[in-house]
């Protein structure tokens, strides 16, 4: 995804200047600007051979929405008030206890709430704790949007505050239910895990229904618009969908029982998803970057979400792509090539001898000297400049965390040390695969090489 210095700068939140690390003036240099929905409007966009299918797409996600609403509606008798809607909370869905445990009541009470939550498209919403009961009749998939004010000037604000995230991969949603079905259905053979085993097979048709012609997956499907349209990189959903398909078309135990041919449409639709993350991996100036933490379905030039997540190069996100394009078991030059840039980009934008950290109880967390520290990274850089920006609710873009309101430092992640895993990582799959590569120089102060990346089980 190629971004001259000037279409970068016009697409990238308007910002008009370079800001060192540590500005002496902290600056707000620019305002957010919202994301486009993916819809039929907006196809001449794309070349003409490709619409069709990005038409049909769009009108099979419609349907798919009425049919959600309308198997909602038909579970209440006429004049029969729905039961209220789900609390929020954690989802408490293990994946890593002992395989006998999926088979105790306690896991297959878990699942049985699963199932009920299933939307009828195939997905499920997020933060939901999973140990509560079973969903009644007439009870929203969804617990209360995470914004329920009516608020136009709020990127998140839902256009139905009572119909979000009707099924979305935001959260590990969708593929987390899936995999922990997956633990449970091995552990209850024959009638009594059919039930495990067909919503299983029902959440694969879901993944398969909502990839997108290109090859990436929304945050939320049926589409409901905005920056939940975009390819979502941010919480590893579009890797997530990807390795659990990849699982299951190498016929992993816990997906064994999926027929061959629905084995083999996963098997495709894998691989089809490393094709968008080639292609949004951002280009400036002829040289390849990292990538942005979403990235617009049709252009797959980055885009915003929040208020106060703005275009820009995420250095977590990218760490994640990272790990699952070294995952991946057709290593093309061209796979090599975007690593490879991504590793010497997040090398290189290392920031050492600082820390984020609490300063006191009235200010919170702010960005400090630490000499030793680090290395750690912004979470957001800007796309021209490479520098470290940040967001604010009231849309303003700052080039220094100190100076954005109180409550916005200290309720998101500014800074973070998520890249080293893929650095970590980078140094074992160099050495794994016996190849010299660009950008595949010693990790900086030492820091020593761990496991190289495994699929999620």
């Amino acid at each position: 995804m190629k971004l001259s210095k000037g279409a970068a700068l016009v697409g990238a939140m308007f910002v008009a200047l370079a800001a060192p690390l540590a500005p002496a003036c902290a600056t707000v240099i620019g305002t957010n600007t919202p994301a486009l929905d993916v819809n039929a409007a907006r196809l001449a966009e794309l070349p003409a051979a490709q619409r069709t299918a990005w038409a049909q797409y769009i009108a099979r996600s419609y349907k798919q929405h009425q049919f959600d609403r309308a198997s909602l509606a038909a579970e209440l008798k006429p004049g029969e008030t729905a039961p209220a809607a789900p609390k929020a909370g954690s989802s408490k869905m293990p994946l890593e206890k002992d395989a006998a445990w999926y088979g105790s009541p306690e896991a297959r009470a878990i699942a049985d709430n699963i199932v009920s939550y299933q939307t009828p498209s195939g997905g499920w919403s997020k933060n939901q704790d999973r140990t509560a009961p079973p969903r009644l009749p007439g009870q929203r998939f969804n617990n209360d949007a995470e914004t329920m004010e009516v608020n136009t000037t709020n990127f998140d604000a839902p256009r139905d505050r009572f119909w979000t995230y009707v099924g979305t991969l935001d959260n590990g949603a969708t593929t987390t239910e899936m995999r922990f079905l997956g633990r449970v259905q091995a552990q209850v053979p024959g009638k009594d895990g059919d039930a495990y085993r067909a919503s299983i097979a029902k959440g694969v048709n879901y993944l398969l229904m909502a990839q997108y012609p290109n090859g990436g997956w929304p945050q939320i499907y049926p589409l409901q618009g905005g920056y939940h349209d975009g390819i979502t990189f941010n919480d590893n959903a579009v890797a997530e969908a990807a390795m659990i398909l990849e699982d299951i078309a190498e016929g992993h135990a816990d997906f064994a029982f999926l027929p061959k041919a629905v084995r083999e449409q996963a098997g495709a639709a894998s691989e089809r998803a490393v094709r968008p993350i080639l292609d949004a991996q951002v280009v400036v100036d002829g040289k390849k970057t990292v990538w942005p933490q979403q990235a617009d379905a049709i252009t797959l030039k980055p885009i915003s979400a929040r208020n106060y997540e703005m275009r820009s190069l995420a250095s977590a996100e990218s760490a994640e792509v990272l790990m699952f394009l070294m995952r991946q078991p057709k290593q093309t030059p061209e796979l090599r090539a975007a690593v490879d840039a991504g590793i010497a980009w997040l090398k290189a934008h290392a920031i050492y001898d600082k820390a984020f950290t609490k300063v006191n109880e009235e200010e919170g967390r702010k960005l400090v000297d630490k000499p030793g520290a680090g290395p750690i990274w912004s979470r957001n850089y800007d796309i021209v400049t490479g520098q470290p920006i940040f967001g604010d609710r009231d849309k303003s873009i700052h080039d220094d965390v100190n100076y954005i309101s109180k409550g916005r430092r200290n309720g998101y992640s500014w800074y973070n040390a998520a890249p080293q895993k893929a650095l970590d990582a980078h140094a074992q799959w160099i050495q794994k695969t016996g190849t010299t590569a660009a950008g595949a120089q010693a990790a900086p102060h030492g820091i020593a090489a761990v496991k190289p990346p495994e699929k999620r089980q």
